[in-house]
């Protein structure tokens, strides 16, 4: 009777034992089951969010695309706006001085700050206490001297190219007709007889009123008429 008792005890705790063994096992499909599924939402879930992360850079893309574009249009017009407000000169223009009260041909040129003009035979003196200069001009037709005389209004000093020595040089102040441009303007007084053309003209008459193409010459409208304060001395 003991052996069978224990025989049925046996067969008991096998048969738990088998049933526990079952439970874990559906409960280890169970979770490989969740497993997959959590796997494939993340998969899912990243997807959509890469397509939004992707849609919104495109919307982004596009506005930026389209804001330079108006910018690049913008500042196209802009800049035709400010050519066209501006005078147009070339490299080499005819200006009227005045005095003496005719035409020379000068050279345009935007990288120098102050305009020169060809002086020769220069003399500073006084004049009821006040500085002045007398200097000569060469006539354009004749070659003959035109002597001038002006307030001289301060000195400048200009290095000379390659280590030289500065040469201290006399500024005085002329009348500038150039196209549409009416101006008076300081110009150093220097001995310019080696240059092609006795007068340069720079940015002090330049600088916001005109434009430069060095590829053409005389584009400015010719101005013929003197003025009738030739020869005042200011």
């Amino acid at each position: 009777m003991l052996a069978i008792f224990l025989l049925s005890g046996c067969n008991t705790d096998k048969n738990q034992l088998a049933e526990r063994e079952a439970m874990i096992s559906a409960r280890e499909s169970e979770l490989v089951t969740l497993f997959a599924e959590l796997v494939e939402q993340k998969k899912s879930l990243e997807k959509e969010n890469f397509e939004n992360h992707l849609e919104t850079i495109q919307e982004s893309t596009t506005k930026t695309c389209s804001c330079d574009s108006d910018s690049s249009e913008n500042t196209e017009k802009e800049s035709s706006e400010m050519t066209e407000t501006k005078t147009v000169l070339g490299g080499i223009e005819n200006v009227f001085l005045d005095p003496p009260g005719m035409e020379f041909s000068a050279r345009i040129d935007t990288g120098a700050q102050t305009s020169s003009l060809n002086a020769l035979d220069i003399v500073e003196f006084e004049r009821d206490g006040k500085p002045f200069v007398n200097f000569n001009l060469i006539h354009p037709q004749t070659g003959e001297k035109l002597e001038l005389t002006r307030r001289l209004r301060r000195h400048v000093r200009i290095k000379g190219r390659g280590g030289r020595e500065s040469h201290r040089r006399p500024v005085v102040r002329i009348r500038v007709v150039l196209a549409d441009i009416d101006e008076q303007i300081n110009f150093t007084l220097e001995d310019r007889s080696r240059f092609k053309h006795q007068i340069l003209i720079g940015r002090n008459l330049l600088q916001d009123l005109a434009v430069v193409d060095v590829s053409k010459k005389n584009v400015a409208t010719s101005k013929t008429e003197k003025s009738d304060i030739t020869g005042d001395i200011k």
